[in-house]
């Protein structure tokens, strides 16, 4: 009886004994940061449900999401479409405690296993209101300078930590072959080279990758770090007519040549995500491209972060979109899409892909792919041992330093195509003292036009007070001396300028906002009455033409009127940028990113085309020197002359002196 006693004693103990049964059961190796992240990986992967397996699976649209349904759904990603936002003008606070909200509901799920919030900020944090809008991609492909992208993807991520977002949909790397294509801006360049160089951002963005970190691993570098995304997956830029998610016809040779090389230098340098995208190749939607997706992303080029698809995505890989939604699920999943944005229908979605896996339509072992490849990007983000924002950051958003940066990209980016008329002498640098100066044109002083779209909403804003900036007009203003008077016309009558004695006069027009397909033109022209007010100022006095445009326009028309003309791009915030070398504070550097057309005509047409005869080649910009440099050297051969008159006098004195 006492040995019967003492065996169920024994028994009660180890059940109650916190160093044994209990305590082991709580130890859980994925909640271990001293544990390597595969390990925690494989552990949590273990734990999960089909259900919490295809709930990672989900990136929802912050308007649909809330605590229950990040709770009870598992959901693994939140975002902000564009313009979607906690409320007009909202803070950086309003964005963490929004945020903060959402995670609460995730970590109260069975495994609690942290979200991470997504949004675009591919020129700067462009969502949202105060931040530093730097020059969109394809200003910055003017400057040929990666080193400078590499520090605004460091800035863009210190805006971004700032409102508690750990993840954002940029860069992106498509090689724009056709400026009739909506998203050309978006693109660094026609020339796949540049585009690659400037990948640099993703190591600004993400921090820089360790050396002997494995080929394709994600690397994200702690809390002031986000991670980055590579998109649109692959030939975005190539489609026929510029045709926003068109089909893209080219060869195997020429998709790894021009579309492919960005994608290979990014996975190097650690980015988290690929995005795919929208568009076809020869006919096949890359939604549903498998070969490319799985075969070639993932398993010929390693890539080991996860796969995320765009807005609306899968809905069209069908024709017409959404008409066969369980296909749609099962053929991108199939493909090796890991994360699907889905944005609203989650429970639809949730349902099909379910049903798909329990009939073995899709293998357990393609979600299991997927869900590893996102936990493996959420362990390297920090996000478990940090998935609450704080507010340590807010100071971050819109700071000083960063629009100084903004600043010197815009004065970098600005390509100078004309200066002087006929034979005339140069125009820029212009004086900045003047009796009094013109300064017209639809776009000088519109921040929203300078910003262009992607910016606070999707198609962008028009007008000054949807965030905060220094326009072209206000940046003039600051520039010039105070004696000089400015005189500002929207839309000036040619007879007003004839008669107003201008010095010289600064016109500023270009195109309206817009983006994606909203943004396809077969026409490229600039926002009405352009070419009027270039014709009613350029005609009557000296005249600079500042284009801001996301491509090239047609320009060719007009050129001969006028005495200087200026490629802006898309300046962004920072209006100072352009009077910095308007002025001669610094000089043009910039170099054409792609090729500026006669006429829309000869489109598609890039630099080593055969029939290549354009209005200013690809990688055309005069240069010129700062007003310092110029003084300098002025300074410099004067004294130099003053020598050598010195020399010369000194001789013939000798001469005199020896002669008698």
């Amino acid at each position: 009886m006492f040995r019967e006693f003492l065996s169920l004693f024994a028994v009660l103990w180890l059940c109650w004994s916190p160093s044994t049964g209990e305590a082991q059961a709580e130890y859980m190796k994925y909640k271990d940061p001293k544990q390597p992240v595969a390990t925690r990986v494989k552990d949590l992967l273990s734990r999960m449900t089909l259900d919490e397996k295809i709930g990672q699976m989900v990136q929802i649209d912050r308007s649909v999401a809330n605590e229950e349904v990040m709770r009870t759904n598992f959901i693994g990603s939140v975002l902000s479409g564009g313009g979607s936002e906690p409320l007009p003008k909202a803070t950086a606070e309003d964005w963490v405690n929004m945020i903060n909200g959402f995670q609460k509901g995730a970590l109260a799920s069975r495994l609690g296993i942290p979200m991470m919030y997504g949004i675009d900020a591919v020129h700067g944090h462009n969502n949202v209101y105060n931040a530093t809008i730097f020059p969109h991609n394809v200003g910055l492909g003017a400057t040929r300078d990666p080193n400078l992208a590499y520090k605004i993807g460091v800035a863009t991520a210190l805006e971004v930590r700032a409102t508690g977002i750990p993840y954002v949909f940029a860069p992106c790397i498509a090689v724009c072959r056709d400026p009739r294509w909506g998203r050309c801006y978006e693109s660094y360049s026609e020339d796949p080279n540049i585009v690659k160089e400037m990948t640099a951002i993703i190591p600004g963005l993400q921090g820089d990758i360790p050396n002997n970190s494995r080929k394709g691993s994600p690397f994200i570098g702690g809390k002031s770090k986000v991670a980055a995304c590579a998109k649109h997956f692959v030939g975005d830029g190539g489609t026929t007519k510029g045709i926003n998610e068109n089909n893209t016809e080219i060869d195997w040779h020429g998709l790894l040549s021009i579309h492919m090389p960005a994608y290979s230098d990014s996975i190097l340098k650690g980015v988290a995500t690929v995005m795919i995208s929208y568009s076809s190749w020869n006919g096949l939607k890359m939604h549903a491209n498998r070969n490319l997706v799985t075969g070639f992303l993932k398993d010929t080029l390693k890539f080991k972060g996860f796969v995320i698809s765009d807005w609306q995505g899968i809905d069209k890989i069908t024709t017409p979109p959404d008409s066969n939604y369980s296909f749609s699920v099962e053929a991108s999943v199939g493909a090796g899409i890991d994360m699907v944005m889905v944005p609203y229908k989650y429970s639809e979605f949730i349902q099909d892909l379910t049903h798909a896996v329990k009939n073995n339509i899709i293998p357990m072992e393609r979600i299991d792919d997927a869900v590893q490849r996102i936990l493996l990007v959420k362990f390297t983000m920090g996000l478990f041992e940090n998935p609450l924002a704080d507010l340590s950051l807010v100071s971050e958003l819109g700071k000083q330093e960063h629009r100084d940066l903004a600043r010197e990209a815009v004065r970098k980016s600005l390509v100078l195509l004309k200066n002087g008329k006929n034979g005339s002498a140069p125009l820029l640098p212009l004086p900045k003292k003047a009796s009094k100066v013109l300064v017209a044109g639809t776009h000088a002083d519109n921040l929203g036009y300078q910003c262009g779209g992607w910016t606070i909403k999707w198609q962008g804003f028009i007008g000054n007070e949807d965030t905060r900036g220094t326009t072209i007009l206000g940046a003039l203003k600051m520039e010039v001396d105070p004696s000089t008077e400015v005189v500002y016309r929207e839309t000036p009558e040619g007879d007003f300028v004839k008669s107003s004695n201008f010095e010289y006069a600064i016109v500023v027009v270009g195109e309206p906002t817009y983006a994606e397909s909203a943004g396809d033109s077969i026409t490229l022209t600039m926002v009405d009455p352009g070419p009027d007010i270039i014709k009613n100022v350029c005609e009557n006095v000296k005249c600079v033409v500042i284009v801001v445009s996301g491509r090239p326009i047609v320009i060719e028309p007009y050129v001969s009127s006028i005495d200087a003309l200026v490629a802006a791009w898309l300046p962004g915030t920072e209006g100072q940028g352009v009077t910095d070398v308007l002025f001669g504070e610094y000089g043009f550097s910039g170099k054409l990113p792609r090729t500026w057309f006669k006429s829309v005509d000869q489109l598609p047409m890039n630099v080593g085309d055969p029939h290549y005869d354009p209005l200013y080649p690809y990688g055309f910009g005069l240069t010129t020197e700062s007003v310092k440099d110029l003084v300098a050297r002025s300074t410099s051969a004067a004294a130099g002359s003053s020598v050598s008159i010195f020399a010369m006098l000194k001789t013939l004195i000798i001469i005199l002196f020896l002669t008698g």
